[in-house]
């Protein structure tokens, strides 16, 4: 059994890993508000944007000249690892890296072999494992979330972009956590580029139904349709990668507040267990006193 010493000892380094835990997890609560104004923010002018592009492309005749849209034989892949910069959040982290390692064995092993994948790691912790592993990363996008910005971001959107505008890869792939709920984030697998007409923003079927001559208007165009779907591409391409990256900011927040909720938790159940065993030794040991002391006094009156 611990001696009173050891067991005090352990009481004293659960507390303070309690209050550390308590400390974290309002500070991640404080952090999540703000990340998830910065979504709802977001989301009409995705909306807004994405019904625009949907609405000229809707009378467009022939196709837009659209570099991002190139198709062709998939050897030089860009994996895009959106994790965070710190840890102490659960499985959000080990979640992203386990959706990019099965998507390296299922879909990507043949150009995994040739050394033809590359990762681009927005977040310390998926750039920290993939260079233990050997693995190529490019880019320097490392503490953006130090003060996540549009402007922040956009850098390693076109980068990205140009990249494959410049042949250098032929797919991109993104991955991140989607936030859904505090306790709740989805890891997503998505094709960034190349995109198809199936992946532009489409004019609802029952706006078309309800208002059919919308898209019959002679409507002047400056400068031309072709040339306002082929500036709105690369605008909707650059608010998606932002969008992810906030998607996974808000994502390690309700991660971190889940987790360390769940640690203070786990803490005061332990500090109830040390408090008991605390007891019983004391006990213990105030009984063992109190018999040799009476022992002491018979062999004394013997």
């Amino acid at each position: 059994m611990a001696s009173l010493k050891e067991v005090r000892g352990r009481i004293v380094s659960v507390n303070s890993t309690q209050q550390i835990t308590k400390a974290m997890k309002m500070v991640a609560a404080a952090k999540l508000r703000k990340s998830q104004d910065n979504i709802i923010k977001l989301r009409p002018y995705v909306q807004k944007l994405n019904g625009i592009l949907a609405n000229v492309s809707a009378t467009l005749d022939g196709d837009v000249e659209n570099p991002y849209g190139a198709e062709r034989k998939a050897e030089k892949i860009l994996i895009v690892l959106i994790t965070s910069d710190r840890g102490l959040a659960g499985a959000f982290n080990s979640n992203v890296i386990k959706a990019s390692q099965n998507l390296l064995n299922t879909k990507y092993s043949a150009q995994l072999a040739q050394g033809n994948v590359h990762f681009l790691c927005i977040g310390k912790k998926g750039l920290d494992f993939y260079n233990k592993k050997g693995l190529k990363t490019i880019g320097n996008f490392v503490g953006l979330f130090k003060s996540l910005s549009f402007d922040q971001v956009r850098p390693a959107a076109e980068y990205v972009m140009n990249a494959f505008v410049n042949k250098e890869y032929d797919k991109v792939e993104i991955i991140y956590n989607e936030f859904k709920n505090v306790a709740t984030q989805i890891v997503r697998v998505k094709q960034y580029l190349p995109i198809t007409k199936d992946d532009l923003p489409k004019a609802k079927a029952a706006e078309v139904k309800v208002e059919p001559s919308r898209y019959k208007t002679n409507y002047i165009f400056e400068p031309s349709q072709k040339d306002i779907v082929a500036d709105l591409i690369p605008k909707s391409l650059k608010i998606q990668f932002y969008e992810g990256v906030l998607e996974s900011n808000a994502s390690e927040h309700g991660a971190r507040m889940t987790a360390m909720d769940k640690a203070t938790d786990n803490a005061k159940e332990l500090l109830k267990e040390l408090r008991l065993t605390y007891n019983r030794t004391r006990q213990a040991a105030i009984t063992k006193e109190i018999l040799e002391i009476v022992g002491g006094a018979e062999a004394l009156n013997g």
